[in-house]
């Protein structure tokens, strides 16, 4: 069974707009407020045919929204007005041939102050995310662990979040090693150390459950790199996100297609992430990925699976799910088990209840 995640765009005239932000809530807001806030929103996005979610972290919003130009326009404009929250940053703008929200009129996880009402904790400026990367790939190149776990120490009693260090710091490091290997600026033996180090700093992020941890559902996860793929950074860090979350986990770095589809015929998982490179744009990649994903589905026709995969080529929406016979295309990693999660709780829902 294929779970539908995508609108596949027939030209780029049916493209979706989407924007990414991040900004720091002026007051801590309460549930009840959310509630509130969530309930108009919802109906707002209904009305202009937009779709995205919304994080919400010690004080801090990461939103994304997509649909129409116009409407993502309009609706842009009303929320830089909006004054509960300030130092709003941009992220990403960027036209896309799928839409990564389909489901959702706003999808919303977080954590709030309680219906009582407390302090706001003080809201700390967000510093200029560029030039730390640029630092972070400069230790990571030289193989300074104890400075890489210093500097992520340092963000998180900053008030930086989990998914915030993974997004803004970690992913975009592993995508500038990439560049700097393709502009001939190191080795393939610096990219490899480079990227182990990233692996190390991003295994120091704490990763807490969310509100929406779904630690008593039992739900099954094979993290793999894609066949041969000698990059294994997603996949690693994903491990922590799936067992902060309540996942059973096994992970897999395959050499062949083959071994791939023997351990997901061996294990029947709830759910799958083959991950392509962080660092490089394997384009070339995708063909293999396509019959890997093909395939899997054949031997495991009996136990619907869903299918993730990921990559440099699908953060920076160079190919989408649908190209590959995926049900979901993540961005980045924030958000993964999340979004899995709802897969294949509509994966169950439309065959019954999987075996144990």
């Amino acid at each position: 069974m294929l779970v539908e995640d995508t609108q596949e765009a027939e030209s780029p005239a049916d493209w979706v707009a989407c924007l990414t932000y991040q900004s720091i809530a002026t007051a801590t807001p309460r549930a009840s407020d959310i509630e509130v806030l969530v309930g108009r929103a919802r109906a707002r996005n209904r009305s202009l045919d937009v779709t995205g979610m919304l994080l919400f972290e010690e004080g801090r919003f990461l939103q994304t929204i997509e649909g129409p130009p116009a409407a993502v326009a309009a609706l842009w404009s009303s929320i830089a007005r909006d004054e509960r929250h300030d130092h709003i940053e941009v992220l990403s703008e960027h036209m896309a041939a799928s839409r990564l929200f389909s489901d959702w009129d706003l999808l919303v996880d977080g954590r709030f102050a309680p219906s009582d009402d407390r302090p706001a904790k003080t809201a700390i400026s967000p510093p200029a995310v560029a030039a730390h990367v640029a630092r972070l790939v400069g230790l990571a190149l030289n193989a300074d662990d104890l400075a890489l776990n210093t500097m992520m120490a340092g963000f998180a009693e900053q008030g930086w979040t989990s998914d915030a260090m993974l997004s803004l710091l970690i992913e975009p490091a592993a995508r500038a090693l990439g560049d700097a290997w393709l502009d001939d600026q190191c080795s393939e033996l610096d990219l490899t150390i480079g990227l182990s180090m990233l692996q190390l700093a991003g295994h120091a992020v704490r990763y807490i459950p969310s509100a929406q941890s779904i630690r008593n559902s039992r739900y099954h996860v094979l993290l793999a790199t894609a066949p041969g793929e000698k990059h294994m950074l997603g996949t690693s860090l994903l491990a922590d996100q799936f067992l902060a979350a309540g996942w059973q986990v096994e992970m897999a770095f395959p050499e062949s297609e083959e071994a791939l589809t023997n351990q997901m015929n061996a294990r029947h998982p709830d759910a799958v992430d083959i991950g392509l490179s962080d660092a490089m744009p394997r384009q070339h990649a995708l063909d293999q990925l396509r019959s890997t994903i093909e395939h899997s589905r054949q031997i495991v026709s009996e136990y619907p699976t869903v299918v993730s995969v990921g990559g440099r080529l699908f953060a920076e929406a160079a190919a989408t799910a649908r190209s590959v016979g995926a049900d979901h295309a993540r961005k980045g990693l924030a958000g993964t088990s999340v979004r899995l999660a709802e897969l294949v709780r509509q994966s169950r829902a439309g065959t019954g209840a999987r075996p144990n």
